[in-house]
C-alpha cells in the first residue's frame, strides 16, 4: 500500500500540530517545510499518532525499526510532496519546471547517455522540462536508497533494475517523481487539485 499528499507549505506550516512537535522544528529557513512535513505526516497517519523519527547515518529521516512504514518527503518552493509505504524504503522528489542556468551542461555532467538522448529526442522547446523529469526521477532514486544528490551520476533512470519509478506533471508546472520497493502507478486524476491538499491520497 502506498499513500501520497500533497501540499503547500505556506498553508500546512500554519495548521495545528502538537506543541511537543512544533517545539523540536528548526529555526531558519528550514523551519517552513519541516512544519509542513509533521502536519502532512499527521494527517496521513490520523487517527494514529506520529511515530518518532529517527534518522540514518546518510541523514534520511525514517520511524523507528519497530514501526513497519516508510515515508519521504519533498518540497519545491512552496510545494511539498509525501509518500507512505508499508512495503519498503520509497523515494520521492518534487521539482518546480523552471529556467536552470547552464542546465544542458549539467545534464552532460550527471545524466547518463541514455537519459541525455532522451531529452535530444523532445523539441527544443520540450527539453528544459525533459531534464527536470529524469531530474526528479534520480533524486526519488537516490533518495530511496538514502543517497545525496553528489551521487546523481552513479544513477541511471533509464536502466533500473530494482527499483520501480511512478511520474507524473501537475498543472503543467510541477514533476513528481517516486521510487518504490513494487510496481506502482500514480494516478493522475487524484492529484489535479480537486480534492483538499491532505487529502489527496492515492491507494494501491
Amino acid at each position: 500500500m502506498y499513500q501520497v499528499a500533497l501540499g503547500k507549505i505556506s498553508d500546512l506550516q500554519q495548521q495545528p500540530l502538537s506543541p511537543g512537535l512544533r517545539q523540536l522544528a528548526p529555526t531558519g529557513p528550514r523551519r517552513a517545510a519541516w512544519l509542513a512535513g509533521r502536519v502532512l505526516l499527521s494527517r496521513m497517519l490520523f487517527p494514529l499518532p506520529l511515530p518518532e523519527i529517527i534518522y540514518s547515518d546518510n541523514g534520511k529521516p525514517a520511524f523507528h525499526a519497530s514501526v513497519p512504514l516508510w515515508f519521504n518527503l519533498s518540497h519545491s518552493g512552496n510545494n511539498i510532496a509525501l509518500i507512505v509505504s508499508d512495503e519498503g524504503e520509497v523515494g520521492c522528489d518534487i521539482e518546480i519546471i523552471r529556467p536552470r542556468e547552464n542546465w544542458p551542461r549539467l545534464a552532460d555532467a550527471v545524466f547518463s547517455a541514455g537519459e541525455r538522448q532522451l531529452i535530444a529526442a523532445e523539441p527544443e522547446p520540450l527539453q528544459l522540462a525533459a531534464f527536470w523529469r529524469i531530474w526528479t526521477c534520480k533524486e526519488a532514486i537516490l533518495k530511496q536508497s538514502g543517497g545525496h544528490v553528489w551521487q546523481m551520476a552513479q544513477i541511471d533512470s533509464t536502466a533500473l533494475a530494482h527499483s520501480f519509478v511512478s511520474q507524473t506533471f501537475i498543472a503543467g508546472s510541477l514533476s513528481l517523481a517516486l521510487c518504490t520497493p513494487t510496481p506502482y502507478l500514480l494516478n493522475i486524476n487524484d492529484i489535479s487539485g480537486q480534492r483538499s491538499l491532505w487529502d489527496l491520497v492515492e491507494l494501491r
